[in-house]
């Protein structure tokens, strides 16, 4: 009786202890890419309401880490940043795709972190500037040569050019160098790009509002208010079911989409802090009309569903892992 009323005792500390962990704490949310695109967005909005629904209520600051398509971020969050449960690390999802089609460029199996969860999944679109004058998919095939922007090989947009190229036989020539979304869409305007493979709420409200771009294709069965009803869904026109199984492989982990994680090291009642503060920020109000008025769609996957997600991709079978790592190198 004396000893499981001390381990009682204990547990209970433990729980008060976490419980406490945050106050007058500092929690950084990286971001693999650079301020102004996408991933940065998304980090800024979760940065303005999470820490409502942490207990002892942290301050919240946005850190950007840019390089190799998130990996710097990634490794940082890895081998440097404190493992105590203050660095939420958000990254580039292609890079799940990524350990599995390339393990000697990024040697990490994301099921060995602790998931906090997702904001949405990804809507993946590629588009064209109108004054370029591809009016659809169709006419996109006609041209010799389509300039398109990408961070770096392997980024989400870089492989969704790729599946267009090979894929759907769309000559793009991918321009790399830019630093994030926001970059590469300056080059969208200034001419120097004909167009890009990017998620759709990503990209400039303007653009779809005032009509500057014409979707040709997405890589999702998500749909947005503003994209055409009838955008063709690649799965969908894929030419056979082996494309279709690739596609699935190359564009599986947008369902995942925004993800944030931390490190498996993380002491457990702290990481249940931070799901259960996620889970509840994904349903608050104040969230949610914050997301709507920045044009975020709010699709969130728990930890949990994320988890299972990463147990049926790393399952994929041989043959189709390397059809479709032929489709994704360059």
């Amino acid at each position: 009786m004396l000893a499981l009323g001390t381990i009682a005792t204990l547990a209970a500390g433990g729980g008060a202890r976490a419980a406490d962990f945050y106050a007058g704490k500092t929690l950084t949310l990286l971001v693999g890419y650079a301020a102004g695109g996408g991933y940065d967005l998304n980090a800024r909005l979760l940065s303005r309401h999470i820490g409502r629904h942490i207990p002892g209520h942290p301050s919240i600051i946005v850190q950007n880490m840019p390089g190799a398509g998130s990996l710097h971020a990634i490794e940082y969050l890895q081998r440097s940043a404190p493992a105590d449960g203050t660095f939420l690390g958000l990254f580039d999802f292609t890079q799940i795709t990524n350990s599995l089609l390339t393990p000697e460029h990024v040697p990490i199996d994301f099921r060995k972190f602790s998931w906090i969860g997702s904001i949405a999944q990804d809507l993946a679109v590629c588009y064209m500037w109108r004054a370029f004058g591809v009016t659809d998919l169709a006419s996109a095939r006609t041209r010799p040569q389509i300039n398109m922007g990408r961070t770096n090989p392997g980024s989400s947009s870089d492989i969704e050019q790729q599946m267009l190229h090979k894929l759907f036989h769309v000559n793009v020539h991918s321009v790399g160098g830019y630093g994030g979304s926001a970059e590469a869409a300056l080059a969208v305007e200034r001419g120097e790009l004909d167009g890009g493979c990017l998620t759709w709420s990503s990209l400039p409200p303007e653009w779809s509002q005032q009509h500057k771009i014409v979707p040709i294709l997405k890589f999702s069965s998500a749909t947005a208010p503003d994209l055409p009803p009838d955008l063709p869904n690649a799965v969908d026109i894929a030419e056979n079911d082996r494309s279709r199984q690739i596609i699935a492989v190359l564009s599986d982990a947008g369902e995942i989409g925004k993800p944030f994680i931390t490190q498996a090291s993380v002491p457990a009642d702290v990481v249940a802090i931070l799901r259960a503060a996620f889970d509840e920020t994904m349903k608050d109000a104040q969230f949610l009309a914050d997301a709507a008025t920045i044009r975020q769609p709010v699709t969130p996957k728990s930890a949990a569903q994320a988890q299972a997600i990463l147990q049926k991709f790393y399952a994929t079978p041989p043959d189709i892992v390397k059809a479709a790592r032929a489709v994704a190198s360059e």
